[in-house]
């Protein structure tokens, strides 16, 4: 049953390694990989060149209109199409519409407008899958971390259960403390397999950001990233007045306002009628041969005067307005809570020696070796072994949360701080 559960573990380790390439790669990289290559991204790009086309048609004027009729048959002449100066009639009218009250200078400024709009939905796409990107890479990085950590654990645990092995063929050592060391590696074994599921997770965000299929990332940092960093020039109202001029989602918030206002303004100009102003020449069909006319149209609005549009783009605008005031609160909450958990976390780091780690790397062979010379007991390494892992899961997790919130701040704040 051992057997067959260790040669699982060994599957699970060994075919992602031999069905994906393997690729180092830091932070900067990533993130220019990203810009390259995200469909995402390479999608919102297109709408503000549709936006910039829409300005385009916006300032187009209207076509004229042409009319021309003649004559199907004469009965006096007995010809079809008879269109000849001499006895034939025609008619030419042209007509040209005249937009009044402002209306196209109104969709002009509504398209112009749009184009903000949807570059600044860009701008809010690129912030969010930026902040992915970076969360990803970090929880990756320190998952990795823990990973090798199981693994040299691990590793020391087999060369000892080797050794066990043989001492208990010889009689030297008991059935008991064999079974011990193997009952504890093979829990390391099951242990690094759940972590290897969530690394697995992290990957195929990895892949799906960085549109790298079949790739198998190993996340490399230098030791800078860990280091503490200086946030004791920032303070709360500071980080709140940084998130109201750089985040793009309150200036999406002011955009729809503006653009509610220019829609109520054109709703309201469009209840005004057009001009329809033309010229016409008729042959030989009006009062007199060779007849000329001015011509005006307009719609008498009597009955549809576009009530309902200017109704409902006035409650758009409230609307934005209120979605505005409701999105600034939802910034400051952002940025108050993430502060918090970066001090919290940075809290905790400092008051942790910074050679506890390292120390505790430099015991994990020298307990082995007192253990193999019976200088400690069973249970005493076991318990270090314990200990160790716990600690190593441990630091990584305070690692990787300090990294999470320090990206979490300047997600909030919409700029990097440090």
């Amino acid at each position: 049953m051992l057997k067959g559960f260790m040669w699982l573990v060994m599957l699970n380790m060994i075919i992602p390694a031999s069905a994906q390439d393997t690729v180092h790669i830091s932070l900067p990289e990533a993130e220019k990989q990203f810009l390259k290559n995200n469909l995402s991204l390479l999608a919102e790009r297109y709408n503000i060149d549709i936006a910039k086309a829409q300005v385009i048609q916006a300032r187009l004027f209207d076509n004229p209109t042409i009319t021309v009729s003649g004559s199907l048959y004469d009965p006096e002449q007995k010809k079809y199409f008879n269109v000849s100066n001499v006895n034939g009639q025609y008619d030419i009218a042209l007509q040209q519409l005249v937009r009044l009250a402002g209306k196209r200078n109104k969709e002009v400024k509504l398209a112009e407008t749009s184009r903000v709009l949807s570059e600044n939905k860009f701008s809010e796409l690129l912030r969010t899958l930026q902040y992915s990107l970076r969360s990803n890479f970090y929880a990756l990085y320190y998952l990795q971390r823990s990973e090798n950590a199981y693994g040299k654990e691990i590793s020391s645990l087999e060369r000892l259960n080797n050794a066990y092995e043989s001492l208990l063929a010889k009689g030297i050592v008991t059935l008991k403390d064999a079974v011990r060391i193997k009952s504890l590696l093979y829990s390391l074994k099951a242990e690094q397999t759940s972590l290897q599921n969530q690394l697995n997770d992290q990957q195929a965000s990895m892949e799906l950001l960085l549109q790298a299929n079949k790739t198998y990332f190993i996340a490399d940092q230098d030791n800078e990233v860990v280091s503490f960093s200086l946030i004791g020039k920032y303070n709360l109202q500071s980080l709140i007045d940084t998130a109201y001029a750089n985040r793009t989602d309150l200036r999406l918030a002011e955009n729809s306002i503006t653009y509610a206002n220019q829609n109520y303004g054109l709703q309201k100009a469009l209840a005004k009628p057009d001009l329809t102003i033309g010229a016409e020449f008729d042959k030989r069909g009006s009062f007199v041969n060779n007849a000329s006319f001015l011509t005006l149209g307009m719609d008498l609005p009597f009955f549809k005067r576009n009530h309902g549009n200017i109704k409902a783009a006035k409650f758009e605008v409230m609307q934005s307005k209120t979605l505005a005031d409701l999105q600034k609160q939802s910034v400051e909450n952002d940025v108050q809570t993430a502060w918090s958990k970066l001090l919290n976390t940075d809290r905790m780091l400092h008051s942790i020696d910074p050679g506890f780690e390292s120390e505790f790397e430099k015991l994990l062979d020298g307990i082995t070796l007192n253990f193999q010379k019976k200088n400690i007991s069973l249970v005493e390494f076991t318990d270090f072994y314990q200990s160790y892992k716990e600690n190593v899961l441990q630091l990584n997790q305070l690692y990787n949360d300090k990294m999470q919130a320090i990206e979490s701040l300047q997600f909030a704040v919409g700029k990097k701080l440090f």
